[in-house]
């Protein structure tokens, strides 16, 4: 049984090592913490704690550093979320309040993220499964050049530059631009492909080939959706972090780029009472990422669908910062997204 000192013991060892990268032994927790007791008395809360296999000792060194189960420990009970600054906070309001559309509020999002964090951070995109068509435009660019824009209730904003047979004139743009509307607006983007069968028979059969050419662009839209992709920054803190990987790097950089074991773990995270799911050393072995900890909380967009977006780094990261930053992005980014 640990006792209330021991765990205290572990707290200011995990913040210590985290600080610092260096094993922390009993002297420096007595010379900076006020325990109120002696250096052999700490050492043997030390040696309690490597029983239960909460710390451990690298190489020859004096020192401890936690293990696995220590930050797990630590992550569970004993860390206490910093709170963002002020200027943090203003910092974030203003730059996601910056944001255009879905695409580049997502990207400041991550940039964001990593910057608060010196993490790698990461955001999945919306899921558009359950997103509804709110209105499709069509601008004439040349004579035999369309721009189609696609605009979902979950803010999600597709451009496509349509090349088409023939030219067409401002009175076809028109008609177009309102069947497809009345076709699609409010329709689920799911749910879109018989609507879009029934298109090109509302049609003079000399626009039949145009219509054909914009229809096959909106259901590359619709089959788009299907796929889950990240939008990732920060991948370079991963180098200036090298030296807490024991192994190689590479496959954590491989998996950050090819980002489909990233999106099935975050399939598998569940959120805590704080709102954030956290995913430590070992926990990610069955993705291959068994010496990384993974920090994530979900967010909402318009319409109702459910994301997440998170950081990624080694074990030996400030977990009581990065959460409270995790957990205050998510929901600025669901405010920023349901006010858009």
């Amino acid at each position: 049984m640990v006792s209330d000192r021991s765990l205290e013991v572990l707290r200011v060892i995990v913040q210590d090592y985290v600080a610092s990268r260096e094993p922390v032994g009993s002297k420096s927790i007595v010379d900076r913490h006020s325990f109120g007791v002696s250096a052999a008395t700490i050492r043997n809360d030390m040696a309690l704690l490597e029983e239960e296999e909460l710390i451990t000792a690298p190489h020859t060194s004096s020192g401890r550093i936690p293990t696995d189960k220590g930050y797990r420990l630590f992550v569970d009970h004993l860390a206490d979320l910093k709170p963002l600054t002020s200027a943090q906070r203003q910092a974030i309001e203003t730059f996601l309040g910056e944001s255009a559309d879905l695409d580049d509020v997502l990207a400041r999002t991550v940039r964001l993220l990593s910057q608060l964090t010196r993490q790698v951070a990461m955001v999945q995109y919306p899921s558009l499964q359950q997103a509804r068509f709110r209105h499709l435009e069509v601008v004439a660019l040349a004579p035999q050049k369309l721009l189609l824009v696609v605009i979902t209730d979950s803010g999600h904003v597709d451009q496509r530059v349509v090349d088409v047979p023939g030219e067409v004139d401002v009175d076809f743009i028109g008609e177009l631009r309102a069947k497809l509307n009345t076709a699609l607006a409010g329709v689920g983007v799911v749910e879109a492909a018989a609507r879009l069968g029934e298109l090109p028979g509302m049609f003079a059969a000399s626009r039949m080939p145009v219509v054909r050419v914009i229809v096959a662009s909106i259901a590359d839209h619709v089959a788009a959706t299907r796929h889950d992709r990240l939008v990732i920054a920060g991948a370079s803190n991963l180098v200036r972090t090298e030296n807490d990987f024991h192994g190689s790097i590479l496959p954590v950089l491989e998996a950050v780029e090819e980002q489909v074991v990233l999106l099935r773990l975050f399939s598998e995270l569940e959120a805590d009472q704080r709102g954030v799911s956290v995913s430590i050393g070992r926990e990610n072995a069955p993705f291959g990422l068994g010496e990384t900890s993974i920090l994530a909380s979900g967010y909402s967009a318009q319409g109702g669908s459910l994301a997440h977006l998170g950081v990624l780094g080694p074990t030996r990261m400030d977990y009581s910062s990065n959460i409270a930053a995790v957990r205050a992005v998510a929901r600025y980014l669901s405010r920023a997204l349901g006010e858009s």
